[in-house]
């Protein structure tokens, strides 16, 4: 990917970051437009592209060699710099960068190498997830042409035919610029990479033109493998990683972005933060925030990427919600209390948005919505010293919060000092049983606060809960006046007023966040209290979906997703607590079992059944189990229960035996009814140093050997004219037990 010149989107000299200070004459009387200083190097290539690059050297040759390479390339920006995706260097750049690390590996392939390893090499989670969601690599190709601005601003890229499993592409120097050897090299591993992205080989690619070899332009013809349903497991879990490593990057990135907005309380410091962020969201060349200023007067506009007359021409149109006559993604920076304006990311005419980039964008845009709606308050309320720390106290700690729980204590910790109220709380809304539950309190005295962690409340007897479900609006409640449940728990908790603020995101209900006094101790004016427990509610709802979202991450690594149980990895670390908790006297003991004509099911009525057998019989396991004991699906067929607490080898036994009740009946899958059986192995830890992992495999070794006396006798049967089938007469089940000297030695 290369080029001479910039082929710069509309006024995008000198890179359109431009100083407020330096630049305050040449203001128009419409807007205030600033940015973050002035960068020499035009903008022709993204740091995707020289991150990628440096990732790759370093895992060659450690950061001994990314050093040599930076001397020899003789650039005088530092490693960060060049390894942060939002910013965009100079071609020249590029080239001095690829050149010296062709030469410091010495490995003339090295381009092409770094071109295929960028998707596990430093380029942008967002990214990923974006082209990911497209569907197939043959839909990425054919939006090839759209993707090309994310990475150069002087190249471009045709679609000259795509089919099923192969496509062919020309790349192009915009006009006025030429293509090196080296450009080339980097195209074609990073085309080479879309299957990848789907859990597939890497592409087959054949170059028959190359511009560095006196060609128009540089012909690729590609072919890849389709996924067979043989490979789709395969594949769907190659995928799956890929889905969860580029979660967790995103969200890492959410939670830095969130940190580094809320760790300053001035407004003219966060605005150009938010525009320098927003590179890391959406690759594009330029990018544009205007918002309202909160005291009134013109809006504040940040940019990069754009000349300061065109900063403020698209920032007009932005405000007023026209065409800006440039592809650009568009989001609105808005809570549930203020819309503050908008932000844009922009490329240059001729280049296009690639799918989901929108809700990408709109993600950070919440957090940027959060951040102002702080900033706004915070300014707005003039609250004194103490409650400008809590505030900001809470920024940080909902901005690194990971899970629910730690939300909810944060948020009704902060309540107190935020809002000036006795006692706070936080509930959340449980849509399964549609009950209103409490997750945190604070302020109230110990029994008052088991009082309220145990209701549970049902908007059929509670009317005001009823009301908030249906129209979003807090409530104030009193003593009196209000319904029998609610003045019962006031009563209760001995406090004579409350304010309800709902928890609102995307249209539904959270939750509810609640401020409340003891008689005379309610403020006179509960409009500034409403003012401050909105905004207190707007942070605890992003928060909250931040969480959810990276719970649903941590449980997607760890449990089966067809099954809904501990995967192998969680089952491990589960036994291995287990065995850590056991006392001198008390055994844990593990069962390994194996499905018995699981194949023919697949095999006879199809995967479909067989993945419907497999849900069936993790119901029936987690039934028959106690409350104590987990089970876990370890692979395919072969399913393990850890039973703490058990008495010895007979009581084992007799929990084996009953978890193998679950095979008696026949599982009613949609296909017809279908009777199986089983194989346990069981291993008895009776005190001793042992691991997980050993005891597992004694378990699974003795299920084997039950398994093979089992395959005997149906052999046996066979000879003498008896039969096996999947629907037919029930499989019996048998039960394996051993226990290792291991395993064996000081009760």
């Amino acid at each position: 990917m290369g080029g001479r010149q910039l082929n710069r989107p509309p006024g995008s000299a000198d890179c359109g970051v431009h100083d407020k200070q330096s630049r305050a004459s040449d203001r128009r009387p419409g807007c205030s437009v600033t940015g973050q200083g002035v960068e020499a190097e035009p903008r022709e290539t993204s740091g995707a592209v020289t991150s990628s690059l440096l990732r790759y050297v370093r895992a060659q040759g450690g950061e001994d060699a990314v050093t040599e390479v930076l001397r020899r390339a003789d650039v005088r920006h530092d490693v960060e710099e060049l390894e942060n995706p939002s910013r965009w260097w100079s071609y020249e750049t590029r080239r001095r960068l690829y050149s010296a690390a062709t030469e410091v590996l010495a490995d003339p392939e090295t381009l092409f190498k770094v071109g295929c390893a960028a998707v596990t090499n430093g380029l942008a989670p967002s990214l990923i997830l974006v082209l990911r969601a497209v569907g197939s690599p043959r839909q990425v190709y054919r939006r090839v042409p759209q993707v090309m601005a994310k990475f150069t601003t002087t190249s471009t890229m045709e679609i000259l035919d795509v089919e099923a499993t192969s496509a062919t592409i020309v790349y192009r120097a915009q006009p006025g610029h030429t293509h090196s050897r080296m450009d080339c090299k980097y195209a074609r591993g990073l085309l080479t990479t879309v299957p990848t992205l789907f859990g597939l080989p890497p592409a087959q690619i054949e170059h028959s033109h190359c511009e560095p070899e006196g060609h128009p332009d540089c012909t690729y013809h590609l072919s890849w493998q389709q996924r067979s349903w043989l490979g789709r497991r395969r594949t769907d879990r190659s995928s799956k990683d890929l889905d969860v490593a580029s979660l967790q990057g995103q969200l890492r990135a959410l939670q830095s972005a969130a940190a580094e907005l809320v760790s300053s309380d001035d407004l003219e410091t966060v605005l150009p933060r938010i525009v320098a962020r927003a590179g890391e969201a959406v690759l594009a060349p330029a990018h544009l925030l205007a918002v309202s200023a909160p005291a009134g007067g013109p809006p504040l506009v940040h940019s990069v990427g754009l000349a300061p007359e065109d900063a403020e021409r698209l920032a007009a149109a932005l405000l007023a919600g026209e065409d800006l006559d440039v592809p650009a993604v568009v989001v609105d920076v808005a809570s549930t209390r203020h819309r503050h304006g908008r932000l844009a990311a922009i490329y240059p005419p001729g280049y296009g948005v690639v799918g989901a980039e929108r809700s990408v964008l709109a993600a950070y845009a919440d957090h940027t919505a959060a951040a102002l709606d702080l900033l706004i308050a915070l300014k707005d309320a003039k609250v004194d010293a103490d409650r400008v720390g809590a505030a900001l106290h809470l920024a940080h700690e909902l901005a690194t919060a990971v899970d629910v729980a730690t939300v909810c204590d944060v948020v009704t910790d902060a309540l107190p000092r935020m809002v000036g109220c006795t006692s706070a709380s936080l509930m959340l809304w449980d849509s399964a049983s549609r009950r209103l539950r409490t997750q945190a309190a604070a302020g109230l005295d110990p029994a008052g606060t088991r009082r309220l962690l145990g209701a549970a409340f049902d908007p059929d007897d509670v009317p005001e809960l009823a009301g908030i479900l249906t129209d979003g609006e807090p409530r104030i409640l009193a003593s009196h006046g209000n319904s029998p449940a609610v003045e019962g728990l006031l009563r209760d908790l001995r406090l004579a007023d409350a304010v309800v603020m709902p928890l609102v995101a995307d249209g539904g209900i959270l939750g509810v966040a609640t401020a409340s006094w003891e008689a005379g101790e309610s403020p006179a004016l509960l409009g500034d209290v409403l003012a401050r427990l909105r905004g207190v509610a707007d942070q605890a709802s992003t928060a909250l979906q931040k969480a959810r979202l990276l719970e649903a991450v941590r449980h997607q690594a760890s449990h089966d997703a067809l099954t809904g149980l501990p995967n192998r990895v969680l089952f491990l670390e589960q036994l291995e607590a287990a065995l850590a908790r056991t006392e001198a006297g008390e055994h844990v003991a593990v069962l390994f079992c194996d499905l018995d004509g699981f194949k023919e099911v697949n095999d006879t009525v199809g995967h479909a059944a067989g993945d419907e057998l497999l849900q069936q019989v993790a119901e029936r396991l987690r039934a028959s189990v106690r409350p104590d004991d987990t089970v876990g699906r370890l692979s395919g067929d072969e399913f393990a229960v850890i039973l703490p607490g058990v008495a010895g080898d007979d009581d084992a036994a007799a929990l084996a035996g009953r978890l193998l009740g679950c095979f008696d009946e026949p599982f009613p899958l949609e296909a017809g009814d279908v009777r199986i059986g089983s194989s346990v192995g069981v291993a008895v830890h009776a005190g001793g140093d042992v691991v997980a992992e050993q005891l597992l495999r004694t378990a699974d070794a003795a299920m084997y050997r039950d398994k093979n006396v089992r395959r005997a006798r149906r052999a046996s049967e066979h000879g003498r004219g008896g039969g096996h089938g999947v629907t037919g007469p029930r499989n019996r089940s048998r039960v394996s037990t051993t226990a290792t000297p291991m395993h064996r030695l000081h009760d």
